[in-house]
Formats: C-alpha cells, sequence, structure tokens
C-alpha cells in the first residue's frame, strides 16, 4: 500500500469516537473500554491517517466469534497480525481509515501502546522530532512495509525512552 502521511487533523479525535459508537453497538458488553492511540491520537504529529483504536475487552476470545459481522460491515479480519493475544480488524480496504486492536485487560501490550501515546503528548518536541523522522522516511518510501520496516528501530527506541519516563514519573507520585 502506498504511503499516505498527512498533517494532524481534528477530525481524527471525531473518526475515534464515532468508531467507538459503532462498535458499541457490535460488542455490546465485551467492550472495558476504547483508547485512541498511534499518532492520530498526539495533537500536532504528522500520521499516515488511519485511526489506530483499542478496544480493551474481557476474553479475547469472545472476539473471534464477531468475524463474520465485522466482514459484512467491511472490515478485514487479520487475526493476532504478529502480536500474540491481539485480534486486528482494518477498514477502509487500500484508503484505510481505521485498525482496530482488541487485547484482553490484561495483555501486556495495552501500558507498551498507551505510555508510548501518553509520552508523546507530554514531550511535543519528542512528538515534532518523531513527526520529521516519519516525514523524510515518506519522502525515501513509497510503500507503507518499506516505511513501517525503516521506523522500527527509531520507534523501538522512543518506546524505551517513553518507559523509562513512566518509571521515573511512577516513582515520584
Amino acid at each position: 500500500m502506498k504511503i499516505r502521511l498527512s498533517e494532524f487533523s481534528e477530525n481524527w479525535t471525531e473518526m475515534f469516537l464515532s468508531e467507538a459508537e459503532l462498535l458499541k453497538t457490535i460488542f455490546v458488553d465485551q467492550i472495558i473500554t476504547f483508547e485512541h492511540f498511534g499518532s492520530t491520537s498526539v495533537q500536532g504529529m504528522k500520521a499516515k491517517p488511519v485511526i489506530d483504536m483499542m478496544c480493551i475487552v474481557k476474553d479475547i476470545e469472545k472476539i473471534d466469534l464477531f468475524n463474520d459481522k465485522m466482514d459484512s460491515l467491511g472490515y478485514d479480519i487479520a487475526g493476532e497480525w504478529g502480536i500474540s493475544g491481539r485480534r486486528l480488524f482494518r477498514k477502509g480496504g487500500e484508503n484505510r481509515s481505521h485498525h482496530i486492536h482488541f487485547y484482553q485487560f490484561d495483555n501486556p501490550q495495552i501500558e507498551r501502546h498507551l505510555i508510548f501515546r501518553d509520552y508523546l503528548r507530554s514531550h511535543p518536541e519528542e512528538a515534532a522530532k518523531y513527526s520529521r523522522f516519519k516525514e523524510e522516511l515518506a519522502h525515501r518510501f513509497e510503500q507503507t512495509r518499506e516505511y513501517s520496516a525503516a521506523k522500527r528501530g527509531f520507534v523501538k527506541e522512543m518506546e524505551q525512552q517513553a518507559l523509562r519516563w513512566f518509571s521515573e514519573k511512577s516513582h515520584c507520585d
């Protein structure tokens, strides 16, 4: 898929909220809470205009029972897609608009994603640095696969900074 990198849009929050309302009607009592994460959740960040949503659920196994319903609504069912215990649904085909990540409430991936989001929200200079890096990569690579692979090391390093920040912050509280 071709890279689409956009300036931050206030519409991204509305897209998240709207999709959360739709998903509530499908999964009803399975969902504990929704979280908007990834670059579209950080004010001012450039991002692929794809809303990353986290649905924290009671029982991840029960989410598989909704695959036919999600398929009928136009979602691609991607299963774990490389992360154990996750269920990933993608909406929008080639012009993807949403990635819906389902995690059971006790999955350690939840904390990692939210700490990274909160770190970027609390450190605008780091968010700007990440935006610049993504922009450079978007000029070098045309396809999402190459772009994503090229930013992996940078993101891992920034995630480690975020985890240290969170740990230090937690000790001060």
